[in-house]
């Protein structure tokens, strides 16, 4: 497990592919290899990878298995890419973000950035399949960094973040431009909340259920926000 709470940025030093297997080399910053040892986690760019050699005390190799290239952004990164990366979360620990899995939904696209002075709003294609998990003030992890979705338009399919200073010095994300695209956790229990609500109206609505939705979307209120919690889902960057 990892808290979303991003420990630093680490750089990719050498891509190898073989056999469906592509293999990184990562150059982390001193120290953050410290008690690291072969078969543990690390959240790269928010996708949980397992230690395979440890090089030095700064370079640690990682496999990548075809799946996680498939859903992940790992499949376009080259030597020199700049990562977000975590050490799994120790029992006990602070969860700073919200409790993240390591296993990416899906990826999406970055489709504008607006910067006034310190304000740091990034916005987000917002996928069909996954968007009735995404509120206003829910969270959400983005390259492994929990984060808070300030607005969601899911008629446009875009939702947005915004930076704080802090948040912009430890991650990737201001070296993102237009265009990139980002791995994305959908966090859990919304998920299942979203989705028992749905099921449960789907049982006892029917085929009654669309025209349901439809009305609800006339008084301008999102079905799926009927299964969001507060409790669950607000957060403070």
């Amino acid at each position: 497990m990892f808290t979303g709470i991003v420990q630093s940025i680490a750089k990719i030093m050498s891509v190898n592919d073989k056999n469906g297997i592509r293999t990184f080399v990562i150059h982390f910053e001193s120290g953050f290899c410290k008690g690291l040892e072969i078969g543990a986690s690390v959240a790269v760019d928010g996708v949980c990878l397992t230690v395979t050699q440890i090089l030095s005390d700064v370079e640690v190799k990682f496999d990548v298995m075809l799946q996680s290239l498939l859903i992940t952004t790992l499949s376009q990164y080259e030597q020199g890419q700049a990562v977000n990366v975590e050490r799994a979360a120790k029992d006990g620990a602070e969860i700073g973000g919200h409790p993240l899995s390591g296993h990416i939904d899906f990826n999406t696209e970055v489709i504008l950035i607006n910067q006034i002075d310190d304000n740091y709003c990034v916005r987000f294609a917002l996928n069909e399949h996954w968007k009735r998990y995404v509120f206003p003030k829910g969270y959400i992890a983005l390259n492994g960094a929990s984060l808070t979705v300030s607005d969601v338009n899911k008629i446009e399919s875009w939702f947005e973040v915004w930076l704080i200073p802090e948040t912009r010095r430890m991650t990737v994300f201001e070296l993102k431009q237009i265009g990139d695209l980002i791995n994305v956790e959908i966090e859990r229990g919304t998920q299942v909340v979203v989705d028992t609500v749905r099921d449960t109206l789907q049982e006892n609505l029917g085929t009654l259920l669309p025209l349901f939705e439809k009305i609800l979307l006339q008084q301008g209120v999102d079905i799926e926000a009927l299964g969001s919690i507060p409790a669950l889902t607000q957060k403070t960057n």
